[in-house]
């Protein structure tokens, strides 16, 4: 069920008027029926495989909790992990590797199989305590609003919210809608708008010209980035509705002035997990190695990431790029500063921000191509000299699209400018009446006029 969706409106509406229409004490009974409802919607063996993995490691926390100090402590929790990455990697590629199709990818089981092994990490780690209402962990697991593309949640972060579920105050459910709206602008006026010509190069890039190659290669940083961090306002907004705060997921990446800071700013609820819960303790096992050690453990982490993404050696490649670029940024450092110096700071920081660009767009079409022959064919050909009208540029879109997504590209930078220098939706709030209320049927008039709706779902729904 996308959050694009008719179904999913008139779903959502439903889970809301009956949140609160119940008392306080069966609230938490209404949002976890409407999570079962929303995961099982268009396949039961959905919700089965979901309800499997978060029974599974509920159990498995309260017997690790109970093994401290004993003897199969850290043998307990391995196999409790280690069942839940196998089963993981069964359910993720077992189609892909089988070429069969009875096969079915269950929805979102990187996102809550990711939740999972953090929460039985830090009951391992004595971060936390194992959770003793299934009710409470059940909900933590398969919140309908987080389930599909994240945030990936931490169990001290989400689950005292669960607890003690408290209505949405009116600011939170106003608040909750800007956001909605925000999402769906970068989703359906953006996005959508662009995706199906990007894609047409992607799909076929032997028949493409060399500029639209480049053109292709520029522009899908823009459209992942519309398309998930739309989806991650939306989810963000929907729990504000029910008086709940999911993690940002983004933090103005397209200005990172290094590889190492976008991952600071790109999908930060995965960057952050990876980082804690693969690279921290791979560095600290190889810590005798001394900087190979680090090297290493950036290598494996990044490849690991990768393949988090996807089966095909082109995630391998892709997950290699951006452990190698970092490594370099590491190893440069001196050299950037001695840099920094000669250029000055304006502009060395705009030099940055557009190399960490170039970089990571060149590395996203081992990501987006579907096999390594057709990713370094696309390197190979990417070129100015042999284009043939000026159609290439711009990817066949008409000045139609390319006004409307053009402008929304602006006006999602303008917004994300004037968000990093104080929120923007709580300032709009204190503005006369007028002005709120004409802004606000801008962005509905927008939404409605420009927006092409029942396209294409959310890129992350295949991870």
């Amino acid at each position: 069920m996308s959050f694009i969706s008719l179904e999913f409106i008139f779903f959502f509406c439903i889970c809301f008027f009956a949140y609160y229409l119940v008392g306080r004490s069966y609230q938490k009974y209404v949002l976890l029926l409407s999570s079962c409802v929303f995961i099982g919607y268009h396949q039961l063996s959905f919700l089965l495989v979901a309800m499997g993995v978060t029974l599974f490691s509920y159990i498995a926390a309260r017997h690790i909790e109970k093994a401290r100090n004993q003897k199969y402590f850290t043998t307990r929790y391995v196999a409790s992990v280690g069942m839940i990455v196998l089963f993981w990697i069964m359910d993720r590629y077992a189609g892909t590797l089988s070429g069969s199709k009875f096969f079915l990818f269950s929805l979102g089981i990187s996102f809550y199989s990711f939740q999972a092994i953090s929460y039985l990490t830090e009951v391992y780690w004595g971060e936390e305590k194992a959770e003793r209402s299934l009710p409470d962990y059940m909900l933590y697991m398969l919140f309908f609003m987080k389930f599909l593309s994240g945030p990936i949640e931490r169990p001290g972060s989400l689950l005292p919210q669960l607890k003690n579920l408290r209505p949405a105050t009116y600011e939170m459910m106003t608040y909750g809608l800007k956001l909605i709206a925000v999402g769906l602008i970068k989703k359906i006026v953006l996005a959508d708008q662009i995706a199906p010509y990007i894609s047409g190069i992607f799909d076929a890039p032997h028949a493409a010209s060399g500029v639209e190659l480049i053109m292709a290669c520029m522009l899908y940083p823009v459209e992942l980035y519309a398309d998930f961090s739309g989806y991650t306002d939306m989810a963000l907004g929907g729990a504000l509705m029910f008086g709940l705060h999911l993690s940002p997921n983004f933090n103005r990446p397209f200005v990172a002035q290094s590889t190492a800071d976008l991952w600071r700013r790109w999908h930060m609820s995965l960057s952050y997990w990876v980082r804690d819960y693969v690279y921290l303790p791979l560095s600290s096992a190889t810590r005798h190695w001394k900087q190979k050690g680090l090297i290493f453990s950036l290598l494996l982490t990044f490849v690991a990431l990768g393949v988090w993404h996807g089966s095909g050696w082109t995630f391998v490649i892709y997950g290699l790029i951006q452990g190698l670029v970092i490594v370099y940024e590491v190893k440069a450092r001196n050299f950037r500063d001695w840099l920094k110096r000669v250029l000055g700071h304006n502009l060395f920081a705009t030099w940055s921000i557009l190399c960490t660009y170039v970089i990571f767009a060149l590395s996203l079409i081992f990501f987006r191509c579907d096999t390594i022959s057709d990713a370094f064919y696309f390197i190979r050909h990417l070129s100015f000299t042999n284009y043939t009208n000026c159609k290439d540029v711009n990817l066949g879109m008409s000045d139609h699209i390319c006004i409307v997504s053009g402008v929304a590209l602006f006006l999602v930078l303008v917004y994300e400018f004037f968000m990093s220098r104080g929120d923007l939706l709580k300032r709009l709030e204190r503005q006369p009446a007028v002005v709120r209320w004409s802004v606000y049927y801008l962005i509905v008039f927008t939404i409605f006029i420009y927006g092409k709706f029942g396209a294409n779902n959310f890129i992350y729904l295949q991870f």
